[in-house]
């Protein structure tokens, strides 16, 4: 398959420019995908552009890894509802440090056929000479035409409006696809659907200024493709359902969260995003199709897919501290996680806190159940335990009456009430 045929069957391509594809079919090219820095960190939806990328590679071409230091000053107005908040260089240029590491990960930066780049906007745009831009650049976009895009024209109606500063950002994205047009070769640029207009700014600049100088005239020298915005079956964005979308720092999102995020996909939604999210194969993808209609309670589509991404984002020793963590919680096992994992395990869990003198001065284990609200009575207490669903870490609790002692704690620092099979409650010492 070429990259066309390999991002149509997985759903990846929401809009493309006429010709690609003619393109693509006779030469080897250079494509882009632009980064904002505004955080340390990637977000989980920045795996689309960043396996976006990767099939470029795989499809034999070379990718690049556009990082927006000079644009991450000025802001893209794209899908914003209001002016973001200006960040120094430095806050940028640490960022950046941060996104650097988490795309050498990811992409391949040593083949030795098409080696994958990463570069930094700032380079260029911070020597830029404002009457020089102004005329070589500036002159080709017209009031009316950058009106008529949809990153400015969503702001224009709002109370608020959008910067002059703002507002210049189409410009500028247009001049880095023609700097890497003419210093590396470029001739694709790809983002998700809301850089449409973007995008279209640097393909019309580059046809515009370049295509009279061509040597032949077999179509345009530059193209545009974008990605759909992803939702589950519900219409939500992804990523969004929970809150606060997953990020690609082991520091923000553990191994454990990610693979649990993933793993809790929606059967409506698991296959779409094994398309979307893993370079398994079309008859791989079928396999597992297979498997849930016949199968759905096995989680063998969401178990690949949450091992697939994983392993991409941290490595198979990721995936080990994942599936270490999930299994210890399902057989309630807890000894065998070191407190850090267990925290992060059960982070989000209902949790409070009691003396350490609690401990060793009759303090009974009803007491401790409805002190901290994992009961609502003593009687209830007792029956929790008549019928063995009640769980101090790995022990069944056989008595209401039964004194807390060290021998309850983890490490001395923390116990778990377990009721049923998936309530639990983190009671803290100190």
């Amino acid at each position: 398959m070429n990259l066309i045929e390999e991002l149509n069957w997985r759903g990846l391509i929401s809009d493309h420019t006429p010709g690609f594809n003619n393109l693509i079919s006779k030469e080897k090219i250079s494509g882009y995908t632009g980064f904002d820095p505004t955080s340390k960190s990637l977000h989980i939806g920045s795996l689309i552009p960043i396996i976006g990328l990767i099939h470029l590679q795989r499809a034999g071409h070379q990718p690049i890894a556009l990082i927006g230091g000079g644009t991450g000053m000025i802001g893209d107005p794209s899908g914003k509802s209001k002016e973001r908040n200006i960040l120094s260089r430095e806050i940028i240029s640490n960022n950046i440090e941060g996104i650097k590491t988490q795309l050498e990960q990811l992409i391949d930066f040593k083949s030795k056929s098409n080696p994958a780049l990463i570069l930094d906007n700032y380079d260029w745009l911070s020597d830029l000479d404002l009457i020089s831009f102004l005329r070589d650049t500036g002159k080709h976009f017209t009031i009316n035409y950058m009106l008529k895009k949809e990153s400015v024209k969503s702001r224009i109606s709002r109370e608020d409006g959008i910067s002059f500063t703002e507002f210049t950002y189409m410009i500028l994205q247009a001049y880095d696809y023609m700097h890497l047009y003419n210093n590396f070769g470029c001739r694709l640029q790809m983002g998700g659907s809301d850089q449409w207009g973007n995008i279209l700014s640097g393909v019309d600049l580059i046809n515009k200024l370049y295509k009279r100088n061509a040597k032949n005239n077999d179509g345009p020298l530059a193209h545009g493709l974008t990605y759909p915005l992803i939702t589950n079956s519900s219409g939500e964005k992804f990523g969004k359902t929970e809150g606060i979308a997953p990020t690609l720092d082991p520091n923000q999102t553990s191994p454990y969260k990610l693979y649990q995020f993933f793993f809790n996909i929606d059967d409506k939604d698991v296959i779409q995003y094994l398309k979307y999210f893993t370079l398994l194969t079309q008859k791989e993808i079928k396999d597992y199709e297979k498997s849930l209609k016949e199968s759905p309670k096995k989680r063998e589509s969401q178990i690949k897919l949450a091992e697939q991404v994983t392993i991409m984002i941290h490595s198979n020793s990721g995936l080990h501290e994942a599936k270490k963590i999930t299994k210890a919680l399902f057989e309630g096992k807890f000894k065998n996680l070191n407190l850090k994992e267990l925290k992060d395990a059960l982070e989000g869990a209902p949790s409070s806190k009691i003396k350490r003198n609690k401990f060793n001065s009759s303090y009974s284990i009803q007491e401790l159940c409805v002190d901290q609200g994992i009961c609502s009575s003593f009687s209830e207490t007792k029956r929790l335990i008549s019928q063995g669903a009640l769980y101090i870490n790995e022990s069944k609790v056989e008595d209401s009456k039964e004194e807390l002692n060290t021998s309850h704690t983890i490490n001395g620092e923390l116990l778990i009430v377990k009721r049923g099979s998936k309530y639990f409650h983190v009671v803290e010492i100190e």
